[in-house]
């Protein structure tokens, strides 16, 4: 019930690393092809641009005219088609590398004072001592808490080189008294898997937000884990999943199938037909599976559901996926900016190609889930297949001859709606303005104090009707205009997101998941199929 808010109001992270959803990048060469162009004097695009930097009135950013024109141009061929400047390029490399150079940690600003907010393990932020909740005053000998602090100038200041030291002096939650560390920035591991715990005494749950290289040895140690707690059965959770990488999404499709299946092929007018098939190695061969979906989930995650559910090997639940079948290719240029060109379209094991149709132009292309929920799909199992790509004859078969659907996205075996109560505008002001942490970090520290462990936390603490109106009316010293109504409706979920932002907090993903899915009617569907 709860899904849409708790990937809303998740605390922000702000850990000096980025990834675009919808992302797709072919394994051939990874980020490795250069792009070879020679220009001459046929090339109307740069003659252009050297014309307007060598002849135009006024002093022009050449670069970011070029970059911009680029882009309108890649743009014209299919929305996936895209110009990265440095920054985002870097940004969504490092996104699906699995870590980052940097101290290792995110924060919030409150009051005008960075307040960290989640610590990663093993960085330099752990290993120097520093906790969830202490404040940063100053950095080296200069005042850093009140002097106006932005997200761009905290950025710049925790970023540095590998190796590079910084100072910082920290105050603990209640006290005034500053420690100074010294903290030597390094590469911090991240982990694509969100959570993973079990659901249920034979069910297993495994979370992933992204298909980055580590994905698949992160999945592997998690279903280790799992096993030894005696778990039977999986649901793997790809809802919000924007993709990645393709071999990661093949390699992963692996664990769950037996010797030379197809996964998937790809082909385009330049590329050749690659098929990739499924090898002896994987380590959920034969428990039972259900995979979650929804609107969001794109690309790899629909490789994934499209290969188990043409192959009868998991049941798909959930709602309709993006509708992403395109392969893209990252060509890098010189001053770090780069191009992700589509080179390719994939289909899945019985021959369909997933992609929605882009005909009608980027605007509608990138409004078309909007559209969905206009129309009431979102809610609504018929209203699915009320779509004219879905009334369409379809000459596609799961192996035990099922129908399934090309065209527009990955269709769940089982429908779950969307949550109406989720979509408040009060609940999307609360979650832009962080205010579950921010209420975590002001008024929750001593109530986590007093339970020993995140299980213990899940199990025992209870947020009642007292706790949202103390909530709502710390939030009113931000949000100045609430509506009664809303308050109303959001209720439910406002007790959800509460509970769940103190359980980030104290102990990370993990329990912020258990308790963001303790009453998810998707989650209990998929277990409910499983057994």
């Amino acid at each position: 019930m709860k899904r849409a808010a708790g990937i809303i109001f998740r605390t922000m992270v702000l850990v000096l690393l980025g990834i675009a959803i919808g992302i797709f990048i072919s394994d051939r060469n990874l980020m490795s092809r250069s792009l070879g162009l020679t220009i001459d004097d046929n090339d109307k695009i740069s003659r252009v641009l050297s014309l307007v930097k060598h002849n135009y009135v006024d002093s022009v950013n050449v670069d970011s005219i070029e970059g911009a024109t680029v882009n309108a141009m890649l743009q014209n061929l299919d929305p996936h088609s895209l110009y990265l400047p440095e920054q985002r390029a870097t940004s969504i490399n490092e996104g699906l590398s699995g870590g980052f150079t940097g101290i290792g940690l995110e924060y919030q600003l409150l009051r005008d004072t960075l307040v960290i907010t989640q610590i990663y393990s093993g960085g330099p932020a752990a290993v120097a001592g520093l906790k969830s909740g202490d404040k940063i005053i100053n950095v080296g000998k200069r005042k850093f808490s009140g002097t106006h602090l932005t997200v761009e100038y905290v950025n710049k200041t925790l970023r540095g080189e590998k190796n590079s030291t910084l100072t910082v002096a920290v105050a603990r939650p209640g006290s005034s008294v500053t420690r100074q560390y010294i903290l030597k920035r390094g590469y911090v591991n991240t982990s694509s898997l969100d959570a993973s715990y079990m659901v249920a005494p034979d069910v297993g749950y495994i979370k992933i937000s992204k298909f980055a290289l580590t994905t698949d040895a992160d999945f592997r140690a998690a279903l280790v884990k799992l096993k030894t707690s005696g778990m039977q059965k999986l649901v793997l959770d790809l809802r919000e999943n924007g993709g990645g990488y393709l071999n990661t999404a093949t390699a992963l499709a692996d664990e769950f199938l037996k010797k030379d299946k197809l996964i998937v092929y790809t082909k385009g007018v330049h590329e050749e037909r690659r098929d990739y098939l499924a090898t002896d190695s994987g380590v959920f061969q034969d428990g039972k599976l259900a995979v979650m979906i929804d609107e969001y989930s794109a690309s790899a995650s629909e490789i994934l559901a499209g290969a188990l559910q043409d192959l009868d090997r998991a049941v798909i639940v959930g709602r309709r996926s993006f509708g992403k079948g395109l392969v893209q290719q990252q060509f890098p240029f010189n001053d770090g900016s780069a191009v992700n060109l589509t080179i390719a379209r994939y289909y899945t094991p019985s021959g369909r190609s997933i992609q929605k149709s882009y005909r009608a132009g980027v605007d509608s292309y990138h409004n078309e889930i909007a559209e969905r929920m206009r129309k009431g799909e979102l809610f609504s199992a018929q209203s699915n297949m009320d779509d004219s790509i879905f009334k369409r004859p379809s000459p596609y078969r799961t192996v035990s001859g099922r129908k399934v659907f090309s065209g527009g996205g990955i269709m769940p075996d089982i429908f779950v709606p969307a949550d109406t109560t989720e979509n408040t505008n009060l609940l999307q002001q609360l979650g832009d303005q962080q205010l579950f942490t921010a209420y975590t970090i002001d008024k929750l520290q001593p109530t986590l104090n007093k339970f020993s462990s995140a299980d213990a936390f899940i199990k025992e603490y209870k947020v009642n009707n007292n706790d949202v109106d103390s909530f709502i009316l710390y939030a009113s010293q931000t949000i100045r205009e609430m509506d009664s109504h809303e308050i109303m409706i959001s209720r439910p979920t406002i007790k959800t997101m509460i509970k769940a932002a103190a359980a980030r907090f104290k102990w990370g993903e993990n329990a912020y998941f258990e308790a963001v899915n303790s009453d998810d009617v998707t989650l209990a569907k998929a277990v409910a199929a499983v057994k």
